[in-house]
C-alpha cells in the first residue's frame, strides 16, 4: 500500500521546527488514525480533510489511513497541518505525484469546501524555512504577509485544488512579488502638545537612549498624549527589527502589511493579568510586552495594575526577552520594548493642583505610591512630573517642535551610540557604561555628591550614568559633563523624593 510524506512547520514561540507529515495506507477496516502528539484542533483535521478532499473532486481512500506528525515528542497545534495532511494522503493514494512534494513545504487550514484559510505565524515559519532550499505554499492571505521576507520564495493558493493543479504541472501558482511597504509612517505629532517643556525634553531623552519613563501628574495634563507621540520620534526600524516585530504580530494573528516598519504602541488596560502582559496559555502565546517588541508599552494608571502583574515586568525590562515554561514545552518570545508609565500623584489625582481639590491624607498618598515596588521603580530610568497648566499657559502656549525636528536629533544621538558601542545607552551593562561615560573631574565630583545625598543603589547609579551619556550624545559631546550629570539626576528626582 502507499506511503508518502509532506513537509510543514510547527510553532514554539518564535521558532518554527520542521515537521514531517507521513501518510500510510494499509490493509484493514477503513479508519483514520492521527499520531504524533496532536492537539485537539489538529485531531479535528480528519473531518476537515475528508470533506475538503471529497468537495474538491478527489477520492478519500477506503482503507486504514495512518497519519504521523514527526517528531513524535513535539506538540502540534492549530489547523495549519490540514494542507500537508491532505497532500500526503493524495500522494499516498496516487492521486498526485509523491516525488514533487519533496521540493515544497506546506501550511494552511482547509475549509470543508476545500478553500484555504489564513493561518497565524506565517512570517515566523518563513524565517525558519528560508534556508531550507524548499519553496513554501501558503494560503494566499498568509502568503502576502510572508512575502515581506525578501529572500524567501513563497507561493499563495486559494484552494486545495489550486495546490494540486500546481503540483501536477497543470496550472502553476505564480510566485508572489516581494512586498514593498510604504515608507511613510503616520504617527501622532509632538507639536500637538502645548507647553510641557520639561516632559517633552524627557520624552526626547527617552527616545534618544531607549530609556524607560515614568510620568506623574494630575488628570488631563497630557501624559497619554506624550506617550502616544513617543513612537513618532524614535529612529526608523531596520529591516531586521521590522521582521522581528512583524513575526511576533503574526504569531498573534494581528499583523497587516500596512504595519510593516511601524513602531508598535501597546496600551493594555490596568485590569490586564500577568499572563496577558507577559504571555501564556497552555499553548504559549505572546503577551503585551512581546507585541510591543521594538516599540512602546504604555501602562496608564500604573498603581491600578495588579502588583503581581507589574512584578513580572522586571526581568524582561532588563533582558529584552521572556521565557514561558509549561510542563510540556518552553517558549521564548522577544520583549525589547520601551516602557512608558503614567500615574496620578494621589488616589484622587489632584495633589499639588492649583485648584486645591485634593483631600488625600499623607498616609493615603504613601499607600497609593507604595503599590509600585521599589525594585520596579529602580528599573525605570526617568521619573518626571507633568504639571497642570494654567488657563493662561494653555491659551497662550505656542505649538512646540514637531516630531520630525525632534526625530532628527534622536537619530543623530542613536548614530553616535551605535558607532561607539553598537547598541543604545539603555542596554549598556555596568562595565560598559562606565567605559562609555567618560567624565571630567567636576562631573565625577557631582556624581559622588549625588550618590551620598540621595543614597543611590548601584542600579540607580548606573541608570543615571546611562541617562547622562544620552544627554551628552544629544549635545554631540564625547565626554559627560557636570551639566549632563545634574540633568540626569534631576530626571530621576521623583524616585528620591
Amino acid at each position: 500500500m502507499g506511503l508518502a510524506q509532506a513537509q510543514s512547520r510547527a510553532l514554539i514561540g518564535l521558532t518554527a521546527p520542521a515537521v514531517i507529515v507521513e501518510a500510510h495506507l494499509g490493509r484493514g477496516l477503513p479508519a483514520f488514525n492521527l499520531v504524533g502528539l496532536p492537539e485537539a484542533e489538529v485531531r479535528e483535521a480528519r473531518d476537515r480533510v475528508r470533506a475538503a478532499l471529497q468537495q474538491s473532486g478527489f477520492e478519500f481512500p477506503v482503507s486504514r489511513v495512518t497519519l504521523n506528525l514527526a517528531p513524535a515528542d513535539l506538540p502540534k497545534e492549530s489547523g495549519r497541518f490540514d494542507l500537508p495532511i491532505a497532500l500526503a494522503i493524495l500522494a499516498a493514494s496516487g492521486q498526485i505525484p509523491a516525488k514533487v512534494l519533496e521540493g515544497y513545504e506546506f501550511a494552511g487550514e482547509l475549509g470543508l469546501d476545500g478553500q484555504l484559510r489564513p493561518i497565524r505565524g506565517a512570517l515566523a515559519m518563513l524565517l525558519a524555512a528560508r534556508d531550507s532550499g524548499r519553496r513554501f505554499i501558503l494560503p494566499e492571505a498568509s502568503a502576502q504577509e510572508a512575502a515581506l521576507i525578501q529572500d524567501a520564495e513563497v507561493l499563495g493558493a486559494t484552494s486545495l485544488l489550486a495546490v494540486c493543479a500546481h503540483l501536477s504541472g497543470r496550472t502553476a501558482l505564480p510566485p508572489l512579488p516581494a512586498a514593498t511597504a510604504a515608507s511613510l509612517r503616520v504617527y501622532p505629532d509632538l507639536a500637538d502638545v502645548k507647553g510641557q517643556a520639561g516632559p517633552r525634553r524627557a520624552l526626547e531623552v527617552a527616545a534618544a537612549g531607549g530609556h524607560s519613563l515614568l510620568m506623574l501628574g494630575p488628570p488631563g495634563t497630557g501624559k497619554s498624549m506624550l506617550a502616544q507621540r513617543l513612537p513618532g520620534i524614535l529612529p526608523p526600524m531596520s529591516e531586521s527589527e521590522a521582521l522581528e516585530a512583524a513575526a511576533v504580530q503574526s504569531l498573534a494573528g494581528r499583523f497587516h502589511e500596512e504595519q510593516w516598519g511601524q513602531r508598535p504602541f501597546r496600551a493594555p488596560h490596568h485590569s490586564a493579568s500577568s499572563a496577558a502582559l507577559v504571555g501564556g496559555g497552555s499553548v504559549p502565546r505572546p503577551g503585551e510586552i512581546s507585541l510591543a517588541h521594538r516599540g512602546v508599552l504604555f501602562l496608564d494608571e500604573l498603581p491600578e495594575f495588579d502588583r503581581r502583574a507589574l512584578e513580572v515586568l522586571r526581568e524582561p525590562l532588563e533582558s529584552g526577552h521572556i521565557t514561558i515554561s509549561r510542563a510540556a514545552r518552553q517558549a521564548d518570545f522577544p520583549a525589547a520594548f520601551q516602557l512608558v508609565a503614567a500615574m496620578n500623584p494621589c488616589p484622587c489625582g489632584w495633589l499639588g493642583h492649583a485648584s486645591g481639590k485634593c483631600r488625600c491624607t499623607p498616609e493615603q498618598v504613601r499607600r497609593y505610591r507604595n503599590r509600585i515596588s521599589g525594585p520596579l521603580l529602580d528599573r525605570i530610568d526617568l521619573h518626571i512630573e507633568v504639571p497642570s497648566l494654567s488657563d493662561t499657559d494653555l491659551l497662550d502656549a505656542h505649538p512646540g517642535e514637531s516630531s520630525a525636528h525632534v526625530r532628527e536629533r534622536v537619530v543623530a544621538a542613536h548614530a553616535r551610540q551605535f558607532a561607539r558601542q553598537g547598541k543604545p545607552n539603555a542596554q549598556l551593562a555596568g562595565g560598559e557604561i562606565e567605559a562609555a561615560a567618560q567624565s571630567d573631574a567636576a562631573a565625577q565630583q557631582l556624581l559622588r555628591q549625588a550618590i551620598a545625598r540621595l543614597n543611590l543603589s548601584a542600579r540607580a547609579f548606573h541608570r543615571i550614568l546611562r541617562v547622562a551619556r544620552t544627554l551628552a550624545d544629544l549635545a554631540q559631546h564625547d565626554t559627560v559633563g557636570s551639566a549632563h550629570i545634574a540633568e540626569a539626576v534631576q530626571l530621576r528626582r521623583l524616585a528620591h523624593g
